[in-house]
């Protein structure tokens, strides 16, 4: 199964095949900032099967940390996806790929929460061990 995104203009498209790893919410400061909305909604997904069909050369990157590669289009400036190497994964924003069924599974960052949702799933004060963080959970 695979499901084609583009950014805002459609200058960059790309497709992603198989099954994220994850998907859920992240409330970091970053993710807000950078995604101009109080939570952002993310896939996971492996390296390989993440591939840009069109319009690399519209494709720029934005990097201010060594944990995320915030990638976008030149033409019109859309969000596309965030590469993060020291988990070897990449988050392609779940509103890029339209045809995805978007069932969140985690919180991540709770802690830095300014949109409490009150949804049932777990929520991470941070990242997962494995991912670098504490693991610890936080009440809804």
């Amino acid at each position: 199964m695979s499901h084609i995104g583009s950014c805002f203009c459609g200058a960059v498209q790309i497709e992603v095949s198989g099954s994220p790893e994850a998907m859920g919410y992240c409330h970091c400061q970053s993710c807000r900032s950078w995604s101009g909305g109080p939570v952002n909604a993310f896939s996971l997904w492996k390296p390989e099967a993440v591939r840009v069909t069109s319009g690399a050369e519209h494709l720029a990157t934005f990097q201010k940390t060594k944990f995320s590669q915030r990638q976008y289009c030149s033409k019109c400036g859309g969000h596309l996806m965030t590469n993060h190497p020291t988990l070897g994964v990449v988050d392609v924003f779940a509103a890029t790929i339209p045809t995805l069924t978007f069932t969140p599974a985690v919180h991540f960052n709770y802690a830095e929460t300014v949109l409490p949702m009150r949804d049932g799933l777990p929520k991470l004060k941070d990242f997962p061990v494995e991912a670098g963080g504490t693991g610890e959970m936080m009440a809804e």
